[in-house]
C-alpha cells in the first residue's frame, strides 16, 4: 500500500482544494494511504480533520520560508512517503524542496493558465525537484511547454466533478422563493471569486446591455473578494440594482445551481473552470469565454455558448440567446451533464493519476 503526501499551501478552499479532496477520496478507495500537508488553521486542515484525513501541519508562509522547507523535509524522511504530490505554485516550490531534501520522488499538478516564466526557478522545478508535470487541461499545458517544461514531462489530466455531491437539497421554487426570484423571471447565475481574472465587471457591463423587457431576468453573483465593493459601485452606476445582486460567500451551491436556469463564466483566464463542470453536472447551458480550459470544457454550440473574453457585447449576445429560447436552453444544459458524464468522470481522473505514480515510482 503506497502512501502520497499531498501538499497544498493555501489558507482558504476554492476549487483546487476541492480536486484535492476527491482526488484523495478515490485513491483511498483504490487502496492508497493519504497524508495532507497544509497551513494550520486553513480551510483545508479543518476539512481534512472532519473527514479524518491525516494532516502535518506546516505553515509555508512565502516563497522565502526555508524553515518549512527543513521542517518538512525532517518530517518526510520519517513519515515512510512513497511519493509527494504538490498542489498549488508555493507547495510546488518549497514541497519540492523538501522532497528533494528527504529523497522522496515529487510530481506537481498545475491548475493556473497563468505564464510560465523561464528562468532559474522554472529550471530547478521541472528539472530537479518534480519527476512529472500535471496539466488539468491543453491550455495550461502550453504555458508549460511556453516556461520550457520538455513535454515529455507533461500530462494532462482535467479536473471533474462528483455528480453524486451535486444534488440539490431544496426544492428549486423555494430556493427562488427565498431568493426573491420570479417564477416569469429568468434566472443567471455565477459563482467565482471577486477578483479580476473572473471578469465579472464585463458581465455586469453585459447585463447592463441586455433589454430586460424582451424576458425579465435576475443575474446572481455568488462569492466574495477584493472587487466586491467596485462591482456593486458599477452595477449602481449603471442603475441595473434591479437586475444584479450579490450574495457573498455561499455553502449552498448546490441549491443555487438547481434554481438557476443558466450558468455564465466571464473570466480573462481559466485553467479548466471547475465551476463550469459543476453547472454542467447539474443540467444547466453554460456561456463561458473561449480562453484556457473552459474552452475544452463547453462544447460552443452543443452544451452553452463561448464568446472572446471581455468583449460585454458579445457576452449580452449569447446570454440573451438562452434567456430568450426556453427549448434551446434546456436542450444544451442536457447535452451538458451527457458530455461531463462521458469526459469529466472522478474514476477516470483516478486511473490516470494512479497510472502516472506508478510511472514515476517505477523510475520511467
Amino acid at each position: 500500500m503506497s502512501l502520497i503526501v499531498h501538499v497544498d499551501s493555501e489558507t482558504g478552499f476554492s476549487g483546487g482544494e476541492v480536486q484535492v479532496f476527491l482526488l484523495m477520496e478515490s485513491l483511498a478507495k483504490s487502496g492508497f494511504e493519504n497524508v495532507l500537508v497544509c497551513p494550520a488553521g486553513s480551510r483545508a486542515f479543518e476539512e481534512a480533520a472532519a473527514r479524518s484525513i491525516p494532516t502535518f501541519e506546516v505553515r509555508l508562509r512565502n516563497d522565502l520560508d526555508l524553515m518549512s522547507v527543513l521542517r518538512l523535509a525532517s518530517w518526510l524522511r520519517k513519515s515512510g512517503a512513497d511519493l509527494v504530490h504538490l498542489h498549488t505554485g508555493r507547495a510546488t516550490w518549497l514541497g519540492g524542496l523538501a522532497a528533494k531534501l528527504a529523497g522522496i520522488p515529487a510530481i506537481t499538478t498545475r491548475r493556473m493558465d497563468r505564464d510560465v516564466s523561464r528562468g532559474f526557478r522554472t529550471r530547478l522545478i521541472y528539472g530537479s525537484l518534480v519527476r512529472r508535470a500535471i496539466a488539468i487541461s491543453d491550455g495550461v499545458r502550453g504555458c508549460l511547454l511556453a516556461g520550457g517544461v520538455p513535454d515529455e514531462m507533461i500530462r494532462v489530466i482535467s479536473s471533474v466533478v462528483d455528480p453524486s455531491k451535486l444534488e440539490p437539497q431544496g426544492e428549486p421554487v423555494n430556493v427562488r422563493r427565498e431568493l426573491g426570484i420570479g417564477e416569469d423571471e429568468f434566472l443567471l447565475l455565477t459563482m467565482a471569486a471577486l477578483v479580476p481574472r473572473k471578469a465579472l465587471d464585463v458581465l455586469i457591463d453585459a447585463v447592463a446591455a441586455l433589454d430586460n423587457r424582451a424576458v425579465k431576468f435576475r443575474t446572481l453573483i455568488a462569492g466574495d473578494g477584493p472587487e466586491r465593493a467596485a462591482l456593486e459601485e458599477q452595477v449602481e452606476r449603471l442603475g441595473i440594482q434591479a437586475q444584479v445582486s450579490f450574495l457573498g460567500f455561499r455553502s449552498d451551491k448546490v441549491d443555487l445551481l438547481g434554481a438557476a436556469d443558466a450558468f455564465v463564466l466571464p473570466s480573462h483566464r481559466e485553467g479548466l473552470g471547475v465551476a463550469a463542470l459543476e453547472a454542467m453536472a447539474a443540467g444547466k447551458a453554460v456561456v463561458a469565454s473561449r480562453v484556457g480550459g473552459l474552452a475544452e470544457v463547453v462544447d460552443d454550440g452543443r452544451t452553452g455558448f463561448l464568446v472572446e473574453a471581455g468583449d460585454a457585447d458579445l457576452l449580452a449576445e449569447a446570454i440573451g440567446r438562452v434567456a430568450t429560447d426556453a427549448p434551446l436552453c434546456a436542450e444544451l444544459g442536457r447535452r451538458g451533464r451527457e458530455r461531463l458524464l462521458s469526459h469529466f468522470s472522478v474514476e477516470a481522473q483516478a486511473e490516470q493519476y494512479i497510472e502516472t505514480y506508478a510511472q514515476v515510482l517505477a523510475g520511467s
